[in-house]
């Protein structure tokens, strides 16, 4: 554990320090090559401008350079990976795509990709919007707030485990050290394998998702609600309108654009879905996602890449429409800037 957490600072403090040498040294060498003192006045003016031209990407070249090896270069090699067979070094065109859309399992995947789209996104949004307005009403809302906030902390992996211990399930006749289960059994109750159970087992998955991102759409949302001029709510109450009326026709409209954003950047998490499922089941009993599938094919039983490769295009295809939009209404958000 030490020697662990000595290599945690030790990376931290030459990422940071080699951060802060690069830019020191960046600007420095600039300032030597174009001197904006000590020369004349229209050479300094050129060089003041020429520094101004170049500065910029001393800040960004590292970071687009990063981007370029580490995200469209595994794009474009996937997207070639795609149209070759199960060795990645014969080209066989359509043929991944035309498996995948007539494979049982990928449809299956589909199907439960647009479950999940369906359920979570728009259960993590209500809830932390009704807990954001809660919370803001009460003295010891900070309190419920960060204990809500708590689980996005927690990695995936670490939250299924949690969660795996809830719907634990022993034998007949021994003692239910799941939680769910010793409720069932304390009413009267048959104890059951919840995640194996198809069909009802992706909701039992979709639970530890919505249990880790309510605390952002909350804290997101409260962060909206705060905005809304007090003057709007304060007209609606001298009109006669009850809390109900107050919530979902001056507050909701009013912050419509952050709840859409939410919305979507959920979505987009949904559709990468891939921890959960693997750490519960594994994508046994029909409880198979898109992400999980695609790690199948192409890591286990000798690896296929080009199938693959053709699933990994697949989500990102699926994925690109929602992130531009997102990224539109954020925009909007922000007045453009």
């Amino acid at each position: 554990m030490a020697s662990q957490i000595f290599s945690a600072v030790l990376v931290i403090v030459i990422g940071v320090g080699g951060c802060v040498a690069y830019f020191w040294g960046a600007n420095k060498l600039l300032d030597l090559v174009f001197p904006a003192h000590g020369v004349s006045g229209g050479a300094a003016v050129d060089n003041l401008r020429r520094q101004g031209l170049i500065r910029p990407w001393l800040f960004i070249g590292p970071a687009m350079l990063i981007l370029i090896v580490y995200l469209i270069y595994p794009v474009i090699d996937t997207l070639w990976l795609s149209f070759h067979d199960r060795g990645g070094q014969n080209f066989i065109g359509l043929a991944n795509y035309e498996w995948a859309f007539g494979d049982r399992e990928f449809r299956n995947s589909i199907l439960n990709n647009v479950l999940w789209l369906a359920v979570v996104p728009a259960a993590c949004t209500f809830l932390g919007l009704i807990i954001a307005v809660l919370t803001d009403r009460i003295w010891w809302g900070t309190i419920a707030k960060s204990l809500i906030f708590l689980p996005l902390a927690i990695s995936f992996v670490g939250a299924s485990v949690i969660w795996k211990f809830i719907y634990e399930y022993k034998g007949e006749g021994q003692t239910q050290i799941g939680i769910l289960n010793a409720i069932v059994t304390g009413l009267g109750g048959d104890p059951h394998v919840w995640i194996s159970i198809p069909f009802w087992n992706n909701f039992f998955l979709m639970v530890i998702l919505i249990w880790i991102q309510t605390g952002f759409a909350m804290v997101i949302l409260s962060s909206a609600l705060r905005g809304i001029p007090e003057e709007t709510i304060e007209a609606a109450v001298i009109d006669g309108a009850n809390p109900f009326q107050i919530f979902w026709k001056i507050m909701v409209p009013q912050i419509w654009g952050t709840i859409a954003v939410v919305w979507t950047t959920i979505t987009i998490l949904v559709l990468k879905v891939f921890d959960i499922v693997l750490t519960m089941t594994n994508g046994q009993w029909n409880s198979q996602v898109l992400a999980n599938l695609m790690f199948d094919w192409m890591f286990r039983g000798g690896g296929d890449f080009g199938r693959g490769a053709t699933i990994a295009i697949i989500i990102m295809i699926a994925v690109i429409p929602i992130m531009v939009w997102n990224i539109r209404q954020a925009n909007k958000e922000t007045g453009g800037h």
